[in-house]
């Protein structure tokens, strides 16, 4: 049956209201991000404005920002690739050994607020003198990232056929021979899926970075807040900072939107 009409402009009506929530503060971020503090303040300019580049020279030459990316970079990577290391064979013995236990405390771990860690995770690492180092930043973001990797490959593990493995097995491999030769090889999009939301989450984790790095591992999410001050805010630096932290994870995510759906939708459907 096809739609009344009355329903299909509806339908268009909240489409498009929900696109224009989710783009209309992107865009006036982006705007902001090329006009003077001035012309931010005049209601008059919001459309029609003289565009500079004052903004990103002083995000990228004064504010040291090139420096920020790359320890962002560098952070999201080293906890993306720690936790595929450990999550893919912790994801693999949950799922063909029936480890429910372990899974229910992989999953405690990913629902317990960050923020209730924060004071025992900064009294331990600070009494090892850790705190301000790249070290403890990888570990506090594999928080994140590590049980999520857990749960997108259990359930992409699950819907491998064990038939495979078994046959690998019978002709003399042993458990870690089989997965190393025939499940991971099969789990490319599924590896693929985990490692890049757990690149995401890592790139735009802001409370741990914000309790544990220092001035030389400060990430981008904290250093947007240098344009914050006492007694007044840069906000033409602060829409460009911005901009500099969030259009690069956007366009990633936009680039890579079918591999992580196909991943997601291959563990969901294969068996």
């Amino acid at each position: 049956m096809k739609p009344r009409p009355a329903y299909r402009v509806f339908r268009v009506a909240a489409l498009v209201f929900v696109v224009l929530s989710l783009v209309a503060p992107l865009v006036w971020m982006v705007a902001a991000s090329f006009k003077t503090n001035v012309d931010i303040y005049d209601p008059g300019k919001a459309l029609t404005f003289s565009p500079t580049m004052d903004n990103y020279a002083k995000v990228l030459q004064q504010a040291n920002y090139v420096e920020f990316i790359v320890n962002s970079l560098w952070v999201a990577f080293a906890a993306t690739v720690a936790s595929l290391i450990l999550g893919l064979p912790a994801a693999y013995s949950m799922s063909r050994f029936n480890m429910k236990k372990s899974a229910l405390v992989v999953l405690m771990a990913r629902v317990i607020p960050g923020v209730s860690l924060l004071v025992p995770w900064y009294y331990v690492f600070s009494n090892l003198k850790m705190v301000g180092g790249f070290g403890v930043l990888i570990i506090s973001h594999m928080f994140v990232s590590l049980p999520l990797v857990v749960y997108i490959m259990m359930g992409y593990f699950d819907s491998l056929p064990a038939e495979l493995e078994e046959a690998a097995l019978v002709d003399g491999l042993t458990h870690v021979g089989a997965f190393r030769r025939i499940t991971l090889p099969l789990s490319v999009p599924g590896i693929a899926t985990a490692g890049i939301l757990s690149f995401i989450f890592s790139w735009n984790n802001f409370m741990f970075a914000l309790v544990l790095s220092d001035a030389d591992t400060k990430t981008l999410p904290v250093a947007i807040f240098d344009f914050v001050g006492y007694a007044s805010i840069d906000w033409g630096g602060l829409m460009a900072a911005t901009t500099v932290v969030t259009l690069p994870i956007m366009l990633i995510a936009l680039f890579v939107q079918k591999y992580v759906v196909s991943g997601l939708t291959a563990g969901a459907t294969k068996g």
